[in-house]
């Protein structure tokens, strides 16, 4: 078996997405289309490295339930490796159902309840040899998300697993962003963050992603790139902060997006980017699978 280029660990589950191409307010019932896609912070990521052409392999929680069988045979045709996943026999596949309109996103649940219950159970390969050991532990890049408990984000910030990974992490929404607090000051992780995770992050309000990034250096993190929707994005460190704007585009969908980005960010460095050309190139990424060219 091929060693992969990238693990993504975190939520693998379905995608439930209603999507109408109305403005809609709370409370609304408008036609629309309705689907059914792989996803998940993990999966995103992956799928996103994937059509980049490296090897990603996600290291999650799926239940041996008949939704389960069909995740994994649908990342198998994708390409993704899902060979070290953890399979409950208790546990049921995930899901995350959201309803976007004209207007973004309306609202989301996440039912990511099996990844958490499963803990550390998640990582026993990069222990037991498959993918690492505390001796020789993993060297590549890791993908982090937010659907990972605080406990179990803050046992990787320590872990031996961990010590020579490049840690790319990502929270999977703002009502989650506190969990990332244990990886603030890790000297190996970047957060990747959107304008209201970072204020969660740093308990206060931001003017703008350049504000953000600054806030996030100043308390610890190493480096940080923060998006804004359609609005200037910044990248943060010791180096000073950088900004970017967006591609104006057409949004047609949201969920993902952020995944997307933070995906092509890694592959833009992988391939020799200065850091100014790889916040340009995930920007560009972003902007056209919001506007959907890119497919999913």
């Amino acid at each position: 078996m091929n060693t992969p280029d990238i693990l993504c660990i975190g939520s693998v589950l379905w995608d439930i997405i209603g999507r109408a191409p109305v403005h809609m307010r709370i409370g609304a019932d408008v036609p629309g289309r309705i689907t059914r896609v792989p996803g998940g912070v993990a999966m995103n990521i992956a799928m996103t490295l994937t059509r980049f052409g490296l090897r990603s392999a996600v290291l999650t929680a799926i239940g041996r339930d008949p939704q389960g069988d069909e995740l994994i045979e649908a990342a198998r045709v994708l390409g993704i490796d899902c060979t070290h996943a953890y399979r409950s026999d208790d546990l049921p596949t995930d899901r995350y159902m959201a309803v976007e309109g004209a207007n973004g996103l309306i609202a989301a649940i996440a039912d990511a309840h099996s990844l958490e219950a499963a803990g550390d159970k998640i990582l026993r390969p990069l222990a037991n040899g498959r993918l690492g050991t505390p001796e020789a532990p993993w060297s590549g890049p890791v993908a982090l998300d937010g659907n990972l408990t605080e406990a179990l984000l803050a046992e990787i910030a320590r872990s031996p697993l961990f010590a020579r990974a490049d840690l790319r992490v990502a929270p999977a929404s703002p009502g989650k962003a506190e969990r990332l607090r244990p990886l603030l000051g890790h000297p190996r992780a970047t957060l990747y963050v959107n304008l209201a995770e970072a204020g969660v992050l740093c308990q206060q309000d931001f003017a703008s992603a350049f504000d953000a990034a600054e806030g996030l250096v100043s308390r610890g993190a190493a480096r940080v790139l923060v998006t804004d929707g359609a609005r200037t994005a910044a990248c943060g460190s010791a180096e000073g902060v950088l900004t970017a704007c967006p591609p104006a585009v057409m949004v047609t969908r949201v969920t993902g997006a952020g995944d997307t980005f933070m995906a092509a960010h890694l592959v833009a460095e992988r391939r020799g980017a200065t850091r100014a050309e790889a916040l340009d190139r995930a920007l560009t990424a972003a902007a056209r699978y919001v506007s959907g060219d890119i497919a999913t």
